[in-house]
């Protein structure tokens, strides 16, 4: 099982990084290390020191395809969980400043806090307009919903597929809207689709 994830999705969070406007998917991977399940504590590592929450819909891959093209993408997943993409912020920049690679950043043990719960695609009337938001000690910080995608889940499926052999099981975060920001040790993430709270956790 892998996971992949996709960056600079939604144009209002570019815009809060200052980042340029993607013509395709930006793609970067996370190893199985980095998933929290069963609203398993986050523990706060002590390598940062300015760790993001990044709340993203997560498409779970459920038939083996490569080079896909996006009329039949439909066919490849079968259900939407909720994760967290944790992102350490300043190794993050770092990285960027020297042109180099951030792997450490994003994929670091943990990382990834991710829903017990997928949802059947076949569950939701519209895939172009899921309501998704984080909370964190109950105020809402992100809001988003996926008619504000940059790309849309069957155009992810057939982009990712030209480059790597999807497998059954694999994740897929599919980006995060606007309003990350820096979490605390006590803090109490929790996250939602369509209302529904699928993922909460305390950070440690």
């Amino acid at each position: 099982m892998r996971i992949f994830a996709i960056g600079r999705n939604y144009a209002e969070h570019i815009k809060e990084l200052n980042n340029e406007r993607p013509d395709e998917p930006v793609i970067f991977t996370k190893p199985d290390t980095a998933i929290l399940k069963n609203n398993a504590p986050f523990y706060y590592p002590d390598f940062s020191k300015d760790i993001h929450y990044e709340v993203e819909l997560v498409l779970r891959v459920c038939k083996e395809g490569k080079n896909i093209q996006e009329k039949f993408a439909n066919k490849y997943y079968d259900a939407i969980g909720i994760g967290v993409d944790f992102t350490a912020r300043d190794l993050q920049q770092k990285a960027k400043e020297k042109g180099l690679p951030w792997d450490i950043a994003k994929g670091f043990n943990g990382s990834a806090p991710i829903s017990d719960k997928f949802i059947p695609v076949a569950d939701f009337k519209n895939l172009q307009d899921i309501n998704f938001s984080l909370s964190v000690d109950g105020h809402t910080k992100q809001q988003g919903n996926t008619s504000l995608m940059l790309f849309n889940f069957d155009y992810i499926i057939a982009y990712l597929s030209k480059f790597f052999t999807l497998r059954t099981g694999d994740l897929i975060f599919t980006g995060t809207p606007k309003g990350v920001g820096p979490i605390s040790i006590g803090n109490k993430l929790s996250a939602a689709i369509e209302g529904e709270i699928l993922l909460e956790f305390e950070v440690k």
